[in-house]
């Protein structure tokens, strides 16, 4: 009895431990374990994501970035068809099939714009780049730090809002309360009205020395229906 007494108290003073930091602590521990040796600022490197969603052939996207350089590539295969978006600097280019010349019904079609362009450079960035960017300006975290319960697991839970200019939506980012490892995070467009999406993480890919999500799998806030799931690997050398 007497160790099972020292056993509780113990963990109760490792939850209260815990609860003690701030969220910019906790940010940081999960930073130190995602990024040891703070190369995101700096990253170069290439990866693949094989998309799967039901009902849908599989998508396959290798994604290329250099930020010393400034230069972002993405290159998709679906159906029997290639095409990408090329930057450089402020330069922009895309591709059909490996031809730049595209018809004005193709460039809809594939919505290959620029403008489209850049929308997926920061969302595979971004999401990518997690939890690094929450470090970028227009990020807002929220000073206190929630535990909760989800899908039968304890984290701990950081709130992040961002500025207008930013985005409009609410994340939270669970991480394992041990490890600060990033494993889940949610969005919200309406949090009242309980839309938006969760995405579960599972297993590690190290890219340029950074541990990234290697599966993630998408499901709706409202009925956790399943959307899809991002499977990364690495090149074949």
């Amino acid at each position: 009895m007497r160790i099972l007494s020292i056993l509780l108290v113990f963990l109760s003073l490792s939850g209260l431990c815990a609860q003690s930091l701030t969220s910019e602590e906790v940010l940081n521990k999960a930073i130190a374990f995602h990024d040891p040796e703070q190369k995101w600022k700096s990253f170069k490197g290439t990866f693949n994501i094989r998309m799967e969603t039901p009902n849908a052939a599989d998508r396959y996207s290798t994604i290329q970035m250099d930020f010393p350089k400034r230069t972002f590539t993405l290159q998709v295969r679906q159906d029997g068809d290639s095409y990408g978006y090329f930057f450089e600097g402020d330069s922009c280019s895309t591709q059909l099939n490996g031809s730049t010349s595209i018809s004005d019904e193709d460039r809809k079609a594939y919505r290959l714009t620029c403008e489209r362009g850049k929308m997926m450079q920061n969302y595979y960035t971004y999401l990518y780049g997690l939890p690094m960017k929450l470090k970028d300006p227009g990020s807002n975290l929220d000073q206190k730090v929630q535990t909760k319960t989800f899908k039968g697991k304890e984290y701990l839970v950081l709130k992040v809002s961002y500025d207008e200019k930013v985005g409009d939506d609410v994340w939270y980012f669970y991480f394992d309360p041990k490890t600060y490892a990033m494993e889940v995070y949610q969005f919200y467009h309406d949090e009242s009205k309980g839309d938006g999406e969760y995405i579960l993480l599972k297993d590690l890919e190290e890219v340029s020395n950074i541990k990234m999500p290697k599966t993630r799998a998408w499901f709706y806030n409202k009925d956790n229906k399943y959307l899809g799931t991002d499977i990364l690997t690495l090149p074949q050398e």
